[in-house]
């Protein structure tokens, strides 16, 4: 005789007590669980930093190429937009997208993504940090 499976459809139907629900909820709000938007998670570079950064973006031209954000001059559609770039998780679909990592991309993005389209334009390491702030710092 094969083992008894037990039914899980009635154990399904059964409600869930509004004040457990209200329990979880608390508990997770006492965790630290946050709800709705969560801040960016590299976005806390200092203005001066993140000022600079946007006016680094159009001397450097990067706009040639890309649609930026708060660079007027930025009106490129060669490469992607980078509208909102402060919450993805990836720098070109690939390379993970941090502060350094970013900076590092900005310098020399060939060394990250062998055979990437994106130029090495002669960023300095210290400018790469700063546009980089700028970047991550777009919603």
């Amino acid at each position: 005789m094969p083992p008894r499976v037990p039914d899980i459809r009635r154990a399904s139907s059964r409600r869930v007590p509004p004040v457990v629900c209200a329990a979880l909820l608390l508990a997770a709000l006492a965790s630290g669980c946050e709800l709705g938007e969560r801040a960016l998670p590299y976005g806390d570079a200092p203005s001066a930093q993140r000022l600079a950064g946007q006016r680094l973006l159009a001397q450097y031209q990067c706009g040639s190429c890309h649609a930026i954000p708060g660079v007027p001059i930025a009106q490129g559609a060669a490469g992607p937009p980078l509208g909102a770039f402060g919450r993805r998780s990836y720098i070109a679909g690939r390379v993970p997208n941090r502060p350094d990592t970013l900076a590092n991309w900005i310098v020399a993005p060939a060394s990250l993504v062998p055979g990437t389209v994106m130029p090495t334009m002669g960023v300095s390491p210290t400018d790469a940090r700063d546009m980089a702030a700028y970047l991550l710092a777009l919603e």
